[in-house]
């Protein structure tokens, strides 16, 4: 393993340690978050929820960049480079589901049974969720490697193109009790500045930890590869 990617890793986990010490610090460390109305508590969440979804807008923007690679090169690094990074997108995005559909059933729907109710946002991101999840099916149901690699490649690129759309564009231009919709105040401006003090460090370690997963899925991915070229080439 080469020297830059240990140190780099161990600076991300270091990062990433502090960040979620900031996000459950109380009084006493300058970090206490302020009394949201409706949130309260809850609003910790922000430095979770939020940044799973712009690491999955971050690590599709690189599985795309290996997509269009993989068309361009016909490289199987680059085919194991793409799907490692969807992969790890996919990932991102069914934690922030989860961490989203929690967060709303304990401020939105407190006292009820209810943990997804179909709103715009929840549903668009859903979406995108199974967008790439079909792009996983695809390349399960093609034998051919190579015709794999180039079908898959131009399905990433189409999936990408939905990702602003569906995670942002759309779901800002209806009516939805998220913030930043038709109606809403955006999320900046119903809390407190102190709060970015963590949520953009988070979104940055988040970020860095798909990079790690990323990688290590890549040499392992590769290994394989060498290891079948390996066992191919041994005559039977």
């Amino acid at each position: 393993m080469p020297r830059f990617y240990r140190i780099a890793r161990l600076g991300i986990l270091i990062w990433l340690s502090v960040v979620i010490l900031g996000a459950f610090s109380f009084g006493g460390a300058g970090l206490n978050i302020p009394r949201i109305p409706l949130l309260e508590h809850t609003a910790r969440n922000l430095y979770f929820h939020v940044p799973m979804w712009f690491t999955m807008m971050a690590i599709t923007a690189l599985s795309a960049w290996h997509a269009f690679r993989m068309l361009s090169t016909h490289s199987q690094i680059a085919d194991i480079r793409s799907r490692s990074a969807a992969l790890v997108a996919v990932a991102f995005g069914v934690l922030g589901l989860v961490t989203g559909s929690v967060w709303a059933h304990y401020t939105w729907y407190e006292g009820t049974n209810i943990w997804w109710n179909f709103d715009p946002k929840q549903t668009m991101a859903a979406a995108q969720v199974l967008i790439y999840g079909a792009y996983f099916a695809l390349r399960g149901a093609l034998d051919d490697p190579e015709k794999r690699a180039r079908i898959a490649a131009v399905y990433n690129l189409f999936a990408f193109v939905t990702v602003p759309f569906l995670l942002y564009v759309l779901p800002r231009q209806m009516e939805s009790l998220h913030p930043g919709a038709e109606g809403n105040p955006a999320f900046s401006e119903i809390t407190h500045p102190m709060m970015r003090l963590v949520f953009y460090p988070a979104v940055l370690g988040f970020i860095g930890l798909a990079w790690i997963l990323y990688t290590q899925r890549v040499r392992l991915a590769a290994a394989r590869a060498r290891l079948d070229s390996l066992e191919g080439a041994i005559p039977a």
